[in-house]
């Protein structure tokens, strides 16, 4: 079934036209055809089924039955990412939201080889949002995770702290098991620094925000995997992996 995000007030009976950019895919890419079956969200609960209607460059959907039905995981993770290249952003967030993450804060550290003026961040923000939606498209997420941006990484770790959420600080030289210390917590922060990670007075900040040093085993991981084992490992222990 192909999938689509339309940015919409979406309702059963009605027809929607479909965006540019979600219609040329339709058309151009996927190469649907007029009457084919699609499915549609607006991120506001739910999907809905629909049909293509398509006359002459106008592409639209007839929508039927709305569908409620939500694809999210019972543990609410908060990804709290160091800047790291574009390339590894791009893959990075991508999987991130396939495997359940509601949400993604990123943070410039001492040691992040991306250092961004803010329009150029605002860009890179807009870019990243649309791989979620096209990662929940992929996906079946009916709900798109939130992506931001903090201007430091104090602001990062006080934006992600709360008081209901245990904070996870990912160190490779910590003794405690991000497994282990999970516990039963229903909602985590996990902060994850860059390459070569996070500078002394930064992981003193976390820690006295209350971000828990934890560990993922003896072997030091890329910053673009560590975050995404962890995400793994956690959803496998308390998440709609187990």
């Amino acid at each position: 079934m192909s999938r689509f995000y339309v940015d919409d007030i979406l309702a059963p009976g009605t027809e929607v036209e479909l965006p540019d950019a979600v219609a040329h895919h339709t058309v151009r890419v996927l190469r649907l055809r007029d009457g084919a079956t699609v499915t549609l969200f607006n991120g506001r609960g739910g999907e809905y089924d629909g049909r293509l209607h398509i006359v002459g460059a106008r592409t639209s959907a007839v929508l039927g039955r709305h569908i409620a039905i939500e694809r999210e995981s019972p543990l609410a993770i908060t990804l709290v990412q160091a800047w790291v290249a574009a390339d590894k952003l791009d893959w990075l967030v991508e999987k991130a939201v396939e495997l359940g993450v509601t949400g993604l804060i990123l943070v410039p550290t001492t040691r992040s080889v991306v250092q961004l003026d803010n329009a150029r961040r605002e860009r890179r923000v807009r870019r990243l949002r649309e791989i979620a939606i096209s990662a929940c498209c992929q996906c079946g997420r009916n709900i798109v995770p939130q992506v931001a941006a903090a201007n430091t990484l104090r602001d990062g770790l006080e934006a992600a702290a709360d008081s209901d959420r245990l904070g996870l600080l990912l160190a490779f030289d910590a003794t405690e098991s991000v497994v282990t210390a999970v516990g039963a917590a229903a909602s985590i922060s996990l902060v994850v620094g860059p390459e070569g990670g996070l500078e002394s007075a930064e992981n003193s900040l976390a820690t006295h925000l209350g971000y828990r040093p934890v560990s993922l085993g003896p072997r030091i991981l890329r910053t673009e995997t560590a975050g995404l084992a962890a995400i793994a490992a956690l959803q496998a222990t308390l998440g709609d992996m187990r």
